[in-house]
């Protein structure tokens, strides 16, 4: 009996998952390919003269046993205080036996997360808290208005037709208009009114401004340690950025005796009689058919459908799949000798520069989301962490617009004047910089998305073939559910099924991740 194989597009999490899966559970061997010359799709680091950069910012934490088992199985976590750490004296809980980050590489690391609103050039915690400063930064005014807004969205829950509904009855309309409308249409490029609810359901899942407070007053009495995704107090990351686990993945793939191939794009997929026949990529050495058992797509499905061939593709799925709508994003990385901000939390850190992660930037006279401190998600990203802040700049747009079009010269400039605008930093103290640019980052909810059904029902009715992950599903997954998509893909084809229901059940409003 010969060995089966399966040709698997996109080397991100769900792609290099999936190969792994069938090569550990199965008698599957893998070809993935991969059109970028990166590991990792949106989840790769990019390196520029010494300094790290991750794309969107990623924090690795999941309720799935399953995927967390699988990151500390390539790369354990740490045994010994990082070097941010040792700096400030900070004491963190530590596996025994595990790698010393000051002396090796592969090691996640054991984060705080802190991630915040800045909004009226203050800090507002994220998800809004009941803090005395939350009260007096927003204003008597403002907090009145916000009180009783939030009291009404509870006695009158609207229909959750939009996202701006969805928001509403979780916040109140005074909350949602200051801290969500703003940043989602930034993100979007389109009103919440405008925005299927379905994003909220999987992005937001069950926060509310409710669940936020219960969250703190129970804190104290919690064994089980459950708690809102979005409330998370601690995350695992890789030493060197996201990428650096998913390279490791990548060579473990290839250890196993999988292939991965990159700066291979797919540009065609025959499918005969109902099924995938082929697919052909263009390698090194020209166009390159490739024929495999099964297929596992993590492509975006607008280009999925695109480059098929062979049995007509119904109309109506190629015109839907032709429109879905996505997000494009750019990043602007600057090394900047330090920030203006303020440090007054309770975390230390070297330089006592502002603890977060991420800042979500709520400013409605900036086009820039959000912004991201490099130094806090691990200070290896920064070659000189003490004495310089490294930080990425984040931009929703469309591939073609006229900011998408600028010159990196002429959107650097601008991401600048921008950062220094709302007082972050003095344009003097800039020493470095670079723009990254990411097609397709974001799947839509809106357009044609709303009859995504059709072009589902066409791709699910292929037997041999799977789509997995955020694009290759067009939804908006975070990593740990990409992955579970992919898992979900492999068991199918182990068991000889071609139901493709587990792989969307991934990530619905159901609860299936809390439960061990």
């Amino acid at each position: 009996m010969s060995e089966k194989t399966a040709i698997i597009i996109g080397a991100g999490p769900a792609g290099l998952t999936a190969a792994y899966e069938l090569l550990t559970t199965g008698d599957v061997k893998p070809l993935v390919l991969e059109a970028s010359p990166y590991i990792g799709g949106i989840s790769r680091t990019a390196e520029v003269r010494g300094n790290r950069m991750d794309l969107g910012g990623h924090r690795f934490f999941s309720k799935s046993e399953e995927v967390n088992d699988l990151w500390k199985k390539l790369m354990p976590l740490q045994g010994a205080p990082s070097a941010d750490d040792l700096i400030t004296g900070t004491e963190k809980p530590l596996a025994p036996g595990g790698p010393d980050p000051e002396q090796t590489d592969r090691v996640l690391l054991l984060r705080n997360r802190v991630s915040r609103i800045y909004y009226l050039r203050k800090f507002f915690d994220y998800p809004i808290s009941l803090k005395p400063e939350t009260f007096l930064n927003m204003g008597f005014a403002r907090t009145m208005k916000a009180g009783f807004g939030y009291l009404g969205s509870c006695v009158h829950k609207r229909e959750e037709t939009s996202l701006e509904n969805f928001y509403i009855n979780r916040f109140g309309k005074p909350l949602y208009e200051m801290f969500f409308e703003d940043y989602t249409e930034k993100l979007w490029g389109v009103n919440p009114k405008n925005i299927s609810a379905e994003w909220g359901a999987q992005r937001v899942k069950g926060l509310s401004l409710t669940k936020a407070v219960m969250n703190v007053l129970t804190k104290p009495f919690r064994k089980d340690g459950k708690v809102e995704t979005s409330l998370i107090e601690q995350f695992y990351y890789p030493k060197k950025g996201p990428g650096q686990l998913w390279e490791a993945l990548a060579e473990e793939v290839r250890r196993l005796g999988g292939a991965v191939l990159t700066n291979c794009p797919v540009t065609q997929m025959c499918v005969t009689d109902g099924r995938v026949d082929s697919v052909t990529a263009q390698t090194p050495d020209g166009p390159t058919e490739f024929k495999a058992d099964y297929y596992i797509s993590s492509a975006p499905i607008k280009d999925l459908v695109g480059f098929m061939t062979g049995d007509e593709v119904p109309k109506n799925v190629r015109e839907v799949a032709g429109d879905l709508p996505y997000r494009d994003f750019m990043t602007v990385g600057l090394l900047v000798k330090k920030l203006k901000l303020e440090n007054k939390t309770a975390h230390k850190t070297p330089g006592n520069i502002v603890p977060d992660c991420w800042i979500y930037v709520q400013e409605r006279d900036v086009k820039l989301g959000r912004l991201q401190i490099f130094n806090n998600w691990s200070p290896y990203m920064v070659r000189d962490p003490e004495n310089t802040v490294f930080v990425g700049l984040e931009y929703f747009c469309d591939e073609g617009d006229k900011y998408w079009q600028m010159s990196d010269e002429e959107f650097t400039a601008f991401a600048v004047d921008e950062l220094a605008k709302i007082g972050v930093i003095d344009k003097e103290d800039v020493l470095d910089s670079v723009r990254l640019k990411v097609k397709k980052a974001y799947p839509a909810y809106f357009g044609s998305y709303a009859r995504f059904g059709e072009v589902r029902d066409y791709l699910d009715a292929i037997p041999n073939l799977f789509c997995v992950g955020r694009n290759g599903m067009h939804r908006y997954n975070n990593m740990d559910h990409s992955m579970l998509t992919a898992i979900e893909a492999a068991r199918a084809i182990r068991n000889g099924s071609s139901d493709k229901s587990a792989v969307w059940n991934v990530n619905t409003e159901q609860e299936y991740h809390e439960k061990k």
